[in-house]
């Protein structure tokens, strides 16, 4: 009895197949090469030798590395923003986690008008925020410089301190706290030994996200930063002449770090999931 073999599928139909298996590999493809393709433009032209100008290739170099500072006022906006960034978090994450644990474990009058007004910074509109601000600080008789500027990122980052902190408050297991208190440790203990140490990851997230929040603004930062240059506000003044290749070493080196930062976090995540 002779077999009958089955009919070949055709080629459109053995493409579609392998599109429909290959579908979300293509498509995390083309955003992995999409979300790059800035940075890799970025790191490219760190390394041209095209003077004050950095709009078209002109040869290979490493003088902008050795001498990020060649620009003028370049290593200036970083070292205001680097300030303003760690200033900005470390009030941020003091405040943000304070109202986070009063909002997670507290019942108090108020308390949901304050979980809405917690979110209104992250879903207004940066022009509105930093407009406001500094009709606010002009209102005060306050100049705009340096500390308006710390104040509007500790104003926009607590929001999203506290609602980092509070999601990592929300899931901790109560039975921990529990187990210490039975084993005679007080409220202080409780919280210093057991309690602070679970939500640590959640405020370290948190600041690494305040600080590249307020190390990359640039509208509510040129709206109250008066003559005080940012690094973000340096780029873009810069770009009508064309922005310097220093600006694009310190942007690669950044980028690189805040690489190193989750990959070294990935690592010891996992360690700790092993341990």
């Amino acid at each position: 009895m002779t077999k009958i073999a089955a009919p070949r599928p055709s080629l459109s139909h053995r493409t579609s197949r392998w599109f429909a298996r290959n579908l979300i590999r293509i498509y995390a493809g083309v955003a992995f090469v999409y979300l790059f393709i800035p940075v890799a433009y970025t790191f490219a032209f760190s390394f041209n030798d095209a003077g004050k100008s950095n709009l078209v290739w002109q040869g290979f170099t490493l003088e902008n590395w050795k001498n990020p500072c060649g620009a003028p006022q370049v290593c200036e906006s970083v070292v205001n923003s680097l300030q303003i960034g760690v200033i900005s978090t470390v009030l941020a994450a003091i405040l943000g986690t304070m109202i986070a644990f009063a909002l997670g474990r507290h019942k108090f009058k108020g308390r949901k008008t304050t979980n809405l007004l917690i979110f209104l910074p992250m879903a207004t509109p940066e022009v509105v925020l930093g407009a406001s601000l500094l009709a606010m600080f002009l209102n005060l008789r306050i100049n705009p410089g340096f500390w308006t500027v710390v104040i509007a990122h500790v104003m926009f980052c607590i929001s999203f301190v506290v609602v980092t902190v509070k999601a990592r408050i929300a899931s901790l297991d109560p039975r921990l706290e529990q187990a210490a208190m039975d084993l005679y440790a007080n409220e202080k203990e409780t919280f210093r030994y057991v309690t602070l140490p679970l939500v640590m990851p959640g405020i370290a997230g948190a600041a690494l996200l305040a600080f590249s929040l307020s190390f990359d603004d640039f509208i509510i930062t040129n709206f109250n930063s008066g003559i005080v240059s940012t690094f973000p506000k340096f780029v873009y003044v810069s770009a009508a002449r064309g922005i310097p290749a220093q600006a694009n070493v310190i942007g690669s080196a950044m980028f690189f770090i805040a690489l190193i930062i989750v990959i070294v976090g990935q690592i010891v995540s996992r360690q700790r999931r092993k341990g």
